[in-house]
This record gives structure tokens, C-alpha cells and sequence, in this order.
């Protein structure tokens, strides 16, 4: 056992973790390709239309699973920022700079489904309603994560500031989740529960649980892509990276 740690322990590095990176890309990016055509066959041409909602409940198959990876992608980034933070490790920073702009993409996503769908289901593009505040906030966090990080030169003080930032964004996550519970929003609560049995079809279900694993296969693909481009640009003076060079990779990854 203690063997197969090490030997995971080792990628722990860019020059490791880059080939590894490189022949994961192709199968993420054929699992989001295989659930997302599912997920969406299922969720726009076999789901039946909802008694109360009509044909407008259809873009929950895309709002729920930009909502839910909104939320998760943070979390994500927010370890990976405190594992940087405690053990001083240079991948750490690169995976939540990788990260950072897909979950800024879920999040944009969520507000702009959630007001295509509060139009017709509510009258109105936009209220100031506990969820949707909390997720227009998680916006600014990406967007803050990102311009302060770019605004330092130094990458291993942009790592650091960055996660500094990050980690006291996380108190955000809960708020989104339990808002409807905490207080008396317009947002309806959530349809898929844990701890009780979902008040949707099984269809619907389906559907929307094949969207969210597209959209995760999707998010490690393109960070894997992302993170690689990160290394190459920070470590572009390591004997590695001339290797790559000089053989072609490097210019294959920025293409």
C-alpha cells in the first residue's frame, strides 16, 4: 500500500503529472461527448412535458448541471488552493488556476439558464432573491480569483494570494445551497435530495444527471488541457519543458 502511494505521489509534479494529463484529455473528452448526447437526447426528445411547467421546464437540463458544477468546481479549487497553502506544492496552484475560468463559464451559465427560465415561470428576468444573489456573487469570485492572480507577477504570490482569496470564498457555498431553505426566496427548492426519493420523473432524472456528467467530464478535460499550458508557461526554463521543445509536444499542447 505505502508503494502505491508513492507511486501516486510522484505526479505530484509538473513534469510527471504533464504526460499523465495528456492521455487522460482524449477519454474525458469522449465521456462528456457520450453522456452530454445522452443526457440531452433524453432530456429534449424522450422526458415528458411537466404538468405545471410545460415545454419551459427543459432547461433545467442545462441550468441544474451548470448550477451544481458552479458550486463544485469552487470546492475543488478551493482544496487544491489549501493544499497549495499547506505544502507549499507548485501543481496545486496551477490545478486551481486551470479551474478557476470553467467554473466562472458554470456559473455565467446558471444565471443566464436560471433567467431564460424565471422569464416565462416567473414574469421577470432577474429578482434579488437569496440563491440567485449568491450565485451572481460566486460570479465575482471567479472573476476576482482570476484578475488578482493575473495581477501579480510573481506566481508563487499569485498562488498564494489566490488561495487566500478562494478559501475565504468558500463560506459563499453554503449560503447557495441552503438559501431556499434559510430564507423565503422566489427560487423553487432542489428536485434531487439525498435523503428523500426525487419529485421528478425517472426520464427527467436521467436526463439531467447525464447532462451533469457531462458537463464534470467536460470541466476535467479542459483544466487538464488548461494545466497543461500553465506548466509549459511557468516551467518553460526546466530542462523538461526544452525537451518537449525540441520534440514538439510543448507546441502540439499550446496549439
Amino acid at each position: 500500500m505505502s508503494n502505491r502511494l508513492i507511486n501516486w505521489f510522484r505526479f505530484s509534479s509538473p513534469q510527471t503529472f504533464y504526460p499523465l494529463a495528456g492521455r487522460m484529455i482524449p477519454w474525458f473528452w469522449t465521456l462528456a461527448a457520450v453522456f452530454g448526447i445522452a443526457g440531452l437526447s433524453i432530456g429534449f426528445l424522450v422526458a415528458p412535458t411537466d404538468a405545471q411547467q410545460g415545454e419551459g421546464y427543459r432547461i433545467i437540463f442545462l441550468h441544474v448541471p451548470a448550477s451544481w458544477m458552479s458550486m463544485f468546481i469552487y470546492l475543488v479549487m478551493a482544496f487544491w488552493s489549501a493544499v497549495g497553502l499547506g505544502f507549499n506544492t507548485r501543481l496545486s496552484g496551477m490545478m486551481a488556476s486551470a479551474l478557476a475560468p470553467t467554473g466562472a463559464l458554470f456559473t455565467f451559465l446558471s444565471l443566464w439558464t436560471g433567467a431564460l427560465w424565471g422569464k416565462p415561470m416567473w414574469g421577470t428576468w432577474w429578482v434579488w432573491d437569496a440563491r440567485l444573489t449568491s450565485e451572481l456573487i460566486l460570479l465575482f469570485l471567479y472573476v476576482g480569483f482570476i484578475a488578482l492572480k493575473a495581477a501579480i507577477d510573481d506566481p508563487r504570490r499569485a498562488d498564494k494570494a489566490g488561495a487566500i482569496l478562494a478559501l475565504v470564498g468558500v463560506v459563499n457555498i453554503p449560503i447557495i445551497y441552503f438559501s431556499v431553505k434559510w430564507w423565503n426566496t422566489l427560487h423553487q427548492g432542489a428536485s434531487v435530495n439525498l435523503t428523500r426519493a426525487p419529485s421528478m420523473a425517472a426520464l427527467m432524472l436521467w436526463g439531467m444527471l447525464l447532462c451533469a456528467l457531462a458537463c464534470w467530464m467536460y470541466s476535467i478535460a479542459v483544466a487538464l488541457m488548461r494545466v497543461r499550458t500553465i506548466m509549459l508557461e511557468r516551467e518553460r526554463h526546466t530542462d523538461w519543458v526544452r525537451q518537449l521543445v525540441e520534440g514538439g509536444e510543448a507546441d502540439d499542447a499550446l496549439a
